[in-house]
């Protein structure tokens, strides 16, 4: 079985988020970076698959040449090579991004079984990139997967929804965007994060496209740093609390 998982650099979940003065970038002079979360579960997700049909593991990440920290990590969970498709920093947009990874694998390795996606990044959360994919390489896909199997040339993915699930079978090759939670993902060892640092990464130019989106400014949400309020301790607060539902209209 051959995977492709696709991650993307983004600031340390959590982090405070500065922007330059212009608005138009974030400051990462003092920020850390990884891979979101959904993202690290798409490559647990692929090591355990081929850990037992046999094959291969590509990570692959669209990005400047510092985002091959991140296919190091993912090679160091478990990845057999990475792929890194350069850019010079400035942040791609869905559509072009979409476009970029599906050429590379339409001309580097088009034999992929299994493409698996986060279901958003963890910083823009366009939900698209991998949508996207599959319309241009003509495969089917499905997204916000919690669970996943694959048995010869088909998957079976299901989907959390109120009080159920919902099940799909899809014919492989198929693209599967993934949510936190489909595993727990592994963390590596130091001797796999060594050999991760020796591990070569396959560099493919990406064909810029135009996206057909203009960034206006980036704005930070604001923040509430109101103490909390503590409505009581004992059944007589019962009355307060649905009174606060009601005030924000869910009840």
């Amino acid at each position: 079985m051959e995977v492709l998982t696709a991650i993307k650099r983004v600031p340390e979940t959590g982090a405070k988020i500065v922007l330059t003065d212009d608005k138009q970038h974030i400051d990462t002079s003092s920020l850390g970076f990884t891979f979101s979360p959904h993202e690290e579960c798409a490559v647990e997700e692929g090591v355990q698959l081929v850990e037992e049909n046999g094959g291969t593991v590509t990570a692959l990440t669209l990005g400047e040449e510092d985002a091959t920290e991140q296919l190091r990590s993912a090679i160091a969970m478990g990845a057999d090579d990475g792929m890194l498709l350069p850019t010079d920093g400035e942040e791609w947009g869905p559509k072009a991004t979409a476009k970029a990874i599906a050429s590379a694998i339409e001309e580097q390795k088009p034999d992929f079984d299994l493409f698996l996606f986060g279901n958003e990044s963890a910083d823009a959360a366009n939900h698209q990139v991998g949508v996207r994919v599959a319309e241009q390489l003509g495969v089917p896909c499905i997204t916000g997967i919690k669970d996943l199997e694959v048995d010869g040339d088909t998957a079976v993915a299901k989907r959390e929804i109120p009080r159920g699930e919902e099940v799909y079978e899809l014919d492989l090759p198929a693209v599967v965007t993934v949510k936190e939670g489909l595993n727990e993902p592994r963390y590596p060892s130091m001797r796999a994060k060594m050999q991760a640092r020796k591990a070569s990464v396959e560099h493919v130019e990406p064909e810029a496209v135009d996206d057909e989106l203009e960034l206006v400014e980036l704005e930070v949400p604001e923040t509430d740093d109101s103490p909390a309020e503590i409505l009581g301790e004992s059944p007589e607060a019962a009355g307060d609390v649905v009174d606060v539902l009601e005030d924000l209209e869910v009840l």
